[in-house]
């Protein structure tokens, strides 16, 4: 009887941690690891190379297919990299003349290269964004002050914040009130008596502010009648 060679396969566990960083490089950052090497329970912390703290989305159980022929240095892993295709039409230092706005003032033309364009709109964006940021956060900082404002001890202080921050401290109050209003109006003899006076009234006669602080939300006119 032949004794034949046999091969036994361990199957080991892996478990694959997923994050994404919610700053602005917006990345998603997966690690795979034996059971037993990865984050212990409870400390998951992981920071982006950007600096940001990144949030956990998952923790979940992997495979990882099995090979008896491990990778070498001389045969290392394939790895995808998507190809940026770059148009033929494409050169950066092509000089473009364009018009730049300067708001109430008149405009001018200026000429530069399509690289100093791409920059100057690439640092536009991220300032569009820092400042979105930070609207967010003044925001916020107005919503605790004028919560805490009424019974703070020390009001001067949040003053002083909200000066700081070009912050009008103003509140939101629900209002309602009644209005009488009075007057005249001229129907045609010849079309009778049927002619319907509310419908006239309540279709023509409506209230607007005269203070940009005061907005009208609703409005109705009620017990129109005849004098």
């Amino acid at each position: 009887m032949s004794v034949g060679e046999c091969i036994i396969l361990v199957m080991t566990k892996y478990q694959k941690y997923t994050w994404v960083c919610t700053s602005d490089c917006d990345a998603l950052i997966e690690y795979t690891f034996k059971d037993g090497y990865g984050w212990p329970n409870g400390v998951m912390d992981l920071t982006c190379r950007c600096g940001t703290a990144c949030t956990l989305l998952s923790v979940e159980d992997a495979t990882i297919p099995y090979t008896d022929t491990p990778l070498t240095k001389e045969e290392p892993m394939e790895t995808e990299t998507p190809a940026v295709v770059v148009p033929d039409t494409y050169n950066s230092n092509l000089l473009v003349t364009y018009k730049v706005i300067h708001g109430y003032s008149d405009a001018e033309y200026t000429t530069d290269k399509v690289t100093s364009i791409e920059w100057d709109l690439h640092n536009a964006r991220q300032t569009q964004k820092a400042n979105a940021v930070l609207h967010s956060k003044i925001d916020t900082v107005k919503d605790i002050i004028t919560e805490a404002y009424a019974d703070s001890d020390d009001q001067e202080t949040l003053r002083a914040i909200a000066e700081a921050l070009d912050i009008e401290l103003t509140r939101t109050v629900e209002w309602s009130a009644s209005i009488e209003v009075s007057g005249t109006i001229e129907l045609d003899l010849l079309a009778g008596y049927d002619t319907d006076i509310e419908s006239e009234i309540t279709d023509a006669i409506y209230a607007e502010s005269q203070n940009g602080n005061i907005e009208i939300t609703d409005q109705e006119v009620c017990n129109v009648s005849e004098c």
